[in-house]
């Protein structure tokens, strides 16, 4: 496993990256209108429990959706397993996810996010677009959790650095939805220690 001289530290059976702690960020969606949601070339990373969860929801989320998206998901399916070999959300002419909206303003948005605040679905979205900018990566023993910088969220960093909001904080119900509260009551523990440090 390589970190790239990183500063790592572990919590039970994940390494994280003391980048989470000592980075500031807040989404700021006036400045970026969801870019991350649109660039790139591969669509969110799933988990594999949640490309069941895709396929059981599709018909409640259907009428959230674009019709690009919907056919997208009915020619390549709920769920397509990208170049890494691993599950994806599938993309709409090799660009945004297939599961975007848009708001009269330009912004966007997620179709799944939608649903679930309407009160359609009881599932929110994938956990890898509720955590982010932390990515997560399961190795054989250990879990990674690392920061994923993007120059298009330099927005969000800004802002972050403005409201002093530590990445980890702004992620926090994210990675209690996907750690437990356990866990996240540890990580807390240690950025009180780096910040005295």
């Amino acid at each position: 496993m390589i970190f790239q001289r990183k500063t790592m530290f572990q919590i039970g059976k994940t390494i994280v990256s003391e980048e989470i702690i000592e980075n500031d960020f807040v989404c700021n969606l006036n400045a970026c209108k969801g870019a991350c949601c649109i660039d790139g070339d591969a669509g969110a990373p799933l988990e594999d429990s949640e490309t069941e969860i895709l396929v059981d929801i599709y018909a409640d989320v259907k009428h959230f959706l674009r019709a690009e998206g919907i056919k997208a998901i009915e020619d390549q399916g709920a769920f397509v397993k990208g170049e890494d070999g691993e599950w994806e959300t599938p993309l709409v002419n090799g660009s945004e996810c297939a599961y975007v909206v848009f708001s009269a303003n330009g912004v966007t948005k997620c179709g799944l996010e939608e649903a679930y605040n309407q009160g359609v679905t009881q599932w929110r979205k994938p956990v890898s677009c509720h955590l982010y900018p932390v990515r997560v990566k399961e190795y054989t023993e250990l879990t990674a959790v690392n920061y994923h910088k993007w120059e298009i969220c330099d927005s969000a960093c800004s802002l972050g650095e403005e409201l002093k909001v530590p990445i980890y904080k702004f992620v926090k119900e994210a990675l209690i939805r996907k750690f437990g509260e356990a866990w996240y009551s540890e990580l807390e523990d240690v950025a009180k220690t780096i910040s005295k440090a």
